[in-house]
């Protein structure tokens, strides 16, 4: 296992993410765990909803970053690839 030198710092919401997932686009079911950003592989079109149900759609390129905690990404309306950071 290599060597961690941040192992005994608190992480904080202003620290880097250390987890990454895939996110498979659902109308109904949340994202899990809900991430810290959303980082977007390829360009198109991102529909948030947030813990309101507030549903927005982003159009974002390749390689954009969008530091949102969303609490599903939709299907209806997305067409980019995401993957969530935490």
């Amino acid at each position: 296992m290599p060597t961690d030198n941040f192992e005994s710092h608190q992480r904080g919401l202003e620290s880097p993410a250390d987890r990454h997932q895939s996110i498979v686009p659902s109308d109904g079911a949340p994202v899990d765990p809900r991430p810290r950003a959303l980082y977007c592989q390829t360009a198109g079109d991102v529909a948030l909803e947030d813990r309101w149900g507030t549903v927005l759609t982003y159009a974002v390129q390749a390689g954009q970053v969008l530091p949102f905690r969303a609490a599903k990404v939709r299907a209806t309306g997305t067409t980019a690839t995401v993957y969530g950071w935490d």
